[in-house]
């Protein structure tokens, strides 16, 4: 059921206490608990509602209607880095694999020492994190796993690597299995929530900038669908755009300091593994993931529907081609770094979406063909006939010592690199060198100019973020709550 309103009505100008920008792992759970605390709220995205299950998951039709620009983004550099955002209700978490992996202790201690945050306590972000997990009823899969899931744990196993299944926010029916599950994404869960304490969703509106009288914001000046504009006047505002469109729009409105300064991914290479039996799924992902060299790089599987699964081949397409006719007996699997380099996004006036630059660093060039030669000595473990790793001149790797060849003639530029996890464009924290926001997500040199949002991780977190994002959200929420309550 589609839970948007029109919030301007017939009007061009309308007056909440809060404007959320954003609807995703950001912006949801932060509209939610404000609306349950009696804040009149009002959440604005950029893209439209589709109720779960009416899109195929991994189709065109999702990267059309539910990722910004059809999925076609990206990075430039050496090697450019092609990304993806969600662009619809409950933004990336409709899209993305849902995997959650609560944040390490070892991370939230490095954040909270090297960038000064306040009040960052262990114990409150596992509170948290508990109500999370019941509220995302993060699951792990019933019964068995898929065959594509299952060789990835095998190999790694065989190779005595650590792996183990990661849990997903998916709820499943009594005897469910792997692909019975229900994604509880944001428009599912906190939406909901937030607009049954009260707030109010509205889609189909960009927010062009924030009008700023000295530090602090008055209003959103906005686009609706229809290409009318529009004004939202405010008392505080929460910019949850992700961390690529959050420090676009904060730059848009003139606000600048440590600002998409320093933007951090997971760098990914991937390859694709033939067995002799079928293996494919086309509308899942695998859910083990290997973790022997956390935090510097970890494995998994991804979607590996026909379309994509070509994609994989197509950096050596002449040569691989061939064995797209197998593709029920093949799967894709990536290996993901934690990179040292960083990148940038310069809101360019003119222009609607900012320009993004990465620079990989030589040892994150390094690791990545490490890392990809790794993957493939397991994909080899688990008994796969053949890998074809992703990357121009690939040769085709079918026993162990074909591995050297292929670490010795990756080169991060012949390679498709890519991410999904965005985060660190403007840190939280209170070391003015560092850090665009405070240690709650107030944007410094402002009085009422929030982030709640992937852009708040002071560097990408070597695992899935999504839970991460969410704690510390939960987290700065309540503290404004505490800051603000009625009377």
């Amino acid at each position: 059921m589609n839970l948007s309103k029109d919030a301007f009505g017939a009007g061009d100008h309308i007056e909440v206490e809060v404007l959320v920008i954003g609807s995703g792992a950001g912006g949801s759970p932060t509209a939610a608990l404000l609306a349950e605390a009696g804040f009149d709220v009002l959440i604005v995205e950029e893209g439209e509602w589709y109720d779960q299950g009416s899109i195929k998951p991994f189709s065109l039709d999702q990267m059309q209607k539910q990722y910004r620009s059809g999925g076609v983004t990206v990075a430039l550099g050496r090697p450019s880095i092609a990304y993806t955002e969600g662009r619809c209700a409950g933004g990336g978490t409709e899209v993305n694999s849902g995997l959650y992996k609560r944040p390490p202790h070892s991370m939230l201690t490095k954040w909270r020492d090297g960038y000064m945050i306040q009040d960052l306590e262990l114990d409150d972000i596992d509170a948290i994190a508990d109500e999370i997990e019941t509220d995302l009823s993060i699951s792990y899969v019933p019964g068995e796993s898929t065959l594509a899931s299952k060789a990835l744990a095998r190999g790694a196993t065989k190779l005595g690597w650590r792996n183990s299944e990661i849990p997903r926010w998916m709820s499943y029916p009594e005897q469910g299995d792997a692909l019975s599950g229900k994604r509880q994404s944001m428009t599912e869960t906190y939406l909901p929530r937030a607009i049954n304490a009260g707030a109010i969703l509205s889609t189909g509106i960009r927010v062009e900038r924030l009008d700023m009288t000295d530090a602090t914001a008055g209003a959103a000046i906005v686009e609706r669908r229809d290409g009318r504009a529009g004004r939202i006047s405010f008392r505080h505002v929460f910019v949850c755009c992700g961390a690529i469109h959050t420090p676009a729009l904060l730059q848009r409105s003139g606000i600048k300091g440590n600002i998409g300064k320093s933007l951090a991914v997971h760098p990914t290479v991937k390859l694709s593994a033939k067995f002799s039996e079928a293996i494919n799924v086309d509308n899942d992902v695998p859910v083990h993931q290997v973790t022997e060299f956390f935090p510097h790089s970890s494995f998994g599987g991804s979607a590996s529907q026909a379309g994509l699964l070509a994609l994989a081949l197509n950096d050596n397409w002449r040569e691989f081609r061939g064995q797209i006719t197998d593709w029920r007996r093949m799967s894709v699997y990536y290996a993901a770094i934690t990179s040292e380099g960083r990148g940038r996004v310069i809101s360019v006036p003119g222009m609607r979406d900012p320009i993004v630059t990465y620079r990989l660093t030589k040892n994150d060039r390094t690791l990545l063909g490490v890392s990809l030669g790794r993957l493939a000595l397991a994909m080899l473990a688990a008994g796969a006939e053949a890998v074809y790793p992703s990357f121009r001149g690939a040769p085709v790797v079918k026993r162990p010592a074909d591995v050297a060849r292929l670490e010795a003639g990756f080169s991060a530029t012949k390679a498709s690199v890519m991410s999904v996890h965005l985060c660190s464009t403007v840190p939280m924290g209170e070391d003015p060198r560092l850090c665009g926001a405070d240690s709650f997500g107030r944007v410094h040199g402002t009085t009422n100019v929030r982030v709640n949002d992937a852009s708040l991780l002071p560097s990408a977190p070597g695992v899935n973020p999504q839970a991460t994002v969410m704690a510390l959200v939960v987290r700065n929420a309540r503290r404004f709550i505490e800051e603000n309550v009625h009377a």
